[in-house]
Formats: structure tokens, C-alpha cells, sequence
């Protein structure tokens, strides 16, 4: 036998423990993540609309945290949370868009 553990109760003691500080940061980011599309979800019902900087900030939207982005040809970058994303406008303004074909 090769047992590296008395049971299977050490090892997955031994794992979480192992993994606890990356859990909990992958934790906390998945969280802040989910906030953020559960944000852009209420301000955007019906999949196209426009809100200001402000309203997403008193709502706790976080803008460090974006699953991905999505540039045009143009140029212009939209800033995805999974399915729904933003577009910087003018004025402290944003564009609320939802990806209707996401893989």
C-alpha cells in the first residue's frame, strides 16, 4: 500500500488546509464578480440600456473585476460580468449591453 494519509478524513483536512488562502480569494472574486452581473442585470432588463457612473457605485458595482473584454473593430472595448457588459460614454456615462450568443 502506499498511503500517504490515515483516512480519508486526514486527507481532506489536509487539502483544504493547503487550499484555503486560494479558495478564498478565488471565493471573494467569484463573489464580487456576481455582484457585479447581478448589478448590470437590474439596470438592464430588457438587454440594451444607459446608466451613470454614480448609480452603478451606490449599488457597489466594483470596476477592477470583469470577466472579459470584447473590442470592436473600431476600437471601442466593452467590459464584460459573464453575459452582461459596459461601455465607457461620455460623461461619466455607460452603455448596459447583453451578449445574447454567449458560449
Amino acid at each position: 500500500m502506499d498511503k500517504k494519509f490515515c483516512s480519508d478524513q486526514c486527507r481532506n483536512s489536509y487539502n483544504n488546509k493547503l487550499n484555503s488562502d486560494s479558495n478564498n480569494y478565488v471565493r471573494n472574486v467569484n463573489n464580487i464578480l456576481r455582484k457585479n452581473r447581478r448589478i448590470l442585470m437590474e439596470l438592464n432588463p430588457n438587454g440594451k440600456s444607459k446608466t451613470h457612473r454614480d448609480k452603478l457605485g451606490e449599488k457597489g458595482f466594483d470596476f477592477n473585476y470583469f470577466t472579459n473584454t470584447y473590442t470592436t473593430k473600431a476600437g471601442t472595448v466593452y467590459y464584460f460580468c459573464y453575459e452582461y457588459g459596459y461601455l465607457p460614454i461620455d460623461n461619466n456615462f455607460y452603455a448596459l449591453v447583453k451578449r445574447q450568443e454567449y458560449v
